[in-house]
């Protein structure tokens, strides 16, 4: 069965408010093998509202919509699910009781008559208990197919959703599990990657694949359906060797375990440990490295050497060999990570220097022009590249470009 969720509200059309309830119910649908194949913001317009529920109703068994169910005039759930579903709403003296308590034990004043609006509820539906709120949710069983009208605010939303709607779908869905694989691949073009393992996975209706691409990263996500777990595996165990083996050692999380927390635990494995001397990056690669929990275990600290003469004081790189090959240089970078595994007597030091932009570039040097360097215990390697985009971007692809460089060393 396949789900779609409307988030209903104008402020989340805004910068300033994110929709993240659909991503917890996307979890939780997930977990029960239901499949989220649309979500959908709609501002506070009945007519547009209902329009989309019923477009919503005319895909997918399960439509699911979160906010609009307070007091106010601008909360249209209630009047747009009714108008989409051709449904009368009919008051329930019980429901405006317990709000009315509600108010009561919370010394907050008289209830405003407004209030009155959230004790109506569509005919058919089943009243969803808000202890957390003022705005009871419903569920609908319209035809077949199932509507749910949870509250807006998270803490009321979540609690009413794992206590009421869960054992609800329990019943009422078919035995169904998705189990899902995280390939991730650096530094390749997604249509790179694509033109690779497409012969694969076209032929394939089940598993799905999609393939997303950030910064120097692709993911390739495989999600299998089917009545069991077993069977669910049973299809990810036939596709994904095969993309596997074609993309090869590109292939550097299987887990959905970003690259730092990948290098890191192949240190933490080896015994072994890295530093870092940075130009152009100014610290970002320390950063990534250090935001995986227990890094300490593994990184023992770096130098910041944004200018020539930080270079030469902090790393020893002497002056002579910057004014013949600039910091800018295969040289520089070399001595960068000589420098910063000498002083820190890390197992591996990496390195960057190179032109972000937007200016600084020469001729030889143009903007986006980056140069890596990695020293180990079996030596000292540089790696050049011209990598696209704005500052941000550059310095971006340059700590993904030298942690996956470690990574294959330590491989």
């Amino acid at each position: 069965m396949n789900a779609e969720i409307i988030a209903v509200g104008s402020e989340l059309l805004t910068p300033q408010r994110q929709d993240t309830n659909s991503l917890y119910l996307t979890d939780q649908l997930n977990v029960l093998g239901v499949e989220v194949v649309a979500k959908l913001i709609v501002g506070d317009d009945r007519a547009r509202l209902a329009d989309a529920i019923r477009a919503a109703l005319a895909r997918s068994e399960i439509v699911i919509l979160t906010g609009g169910l307070g007091p106010t005039e601008d909360d249209v759930t209630r009047d747009a699910v009714a108008q989409a579903l051709g449904r009368e709403q009919v008051f329930h003296q019980d429901i405006f009781d317990a709000i009315e308590q509600r108010f009561v034990r919370r010394r907050r004043g008289p209830m405003p008559e407004i209030n009155r609006r959230q004790a109506y509820v569509l005919v058919g539906a089943e009243v969803l208990p808000n202890p957390n709120g003022t705005a009871p949710g419903q569920w609908i069983d319209a035809e077949g197919r199932v509507v749910m009208m949870l509250p807006g605010p998270p803490s009321e939303m979540k609690p009413m959703f794992t206590a009421e709607c869960l054992p609800r779908l329990e019943r009422v869905l078919p035995p169904q599990v998705i189990r899902t694989r995280f390939l991730r691949v650096a530094n390749m073009a997604e249509s790179a990657v694509d033109q690779r393992i497409a012969p694969v996975y076209t032929r394939y209706t089940n598993p799905v694949t999609t393939i997303l691409a950030a910064a120097g990263d692709i993911q390739v996500h495989l999600r299998a359906r089917a009545a069991t777990a077993e069977e669910a595996e049973r299809l990810l165990a036939e596709v994904a060797p095969q993309i596997e083996s074609i993309l090869g050692d590109r292939i550097y999380s299987r887990n959905g375990d970003p690259l730092e927390a990948v290098v890191g635990q192949r240190l933490r494995e080896r015994g072994e440990s890295v530093s870092v001397a940075e130009s152009c990056t100014g610290g970002m690669l320390a950063e990534r490295i250090t935001a995986v929990a227990g890094s300490s275990d593994y990184f023992v600290g770096g130098f910041l050497t944004y200018t020539d003469r930080m270079k030469t004081a902090l790393l020893g790189v002497s002056e002579e060999l910057m004014l013949e090959h600039t910091a800018v240089s295969e040289e520089a970078a070399r001595e960068m990570a000589r420098g910063a595994r000498e002083r820190t007597g890390s197992t591996w030091a990496l390195s960057v220097t190179g032109v972000a932009g937007p200016g600084g570039g020469t001729e030889a040097t143009p903007v986006g022009t980056v140069i890596i360097g990695v020293a180990g215990p079996d030596g000292i390697a540089t790696r050049r590249e011209r990598l696209p985009g704005d500052r941000t971007l550059v310095r971006t692809l340059a700590t993904q470009l030298a942690l996956d460089l470690l990574r294959l060393r330590l491989s």
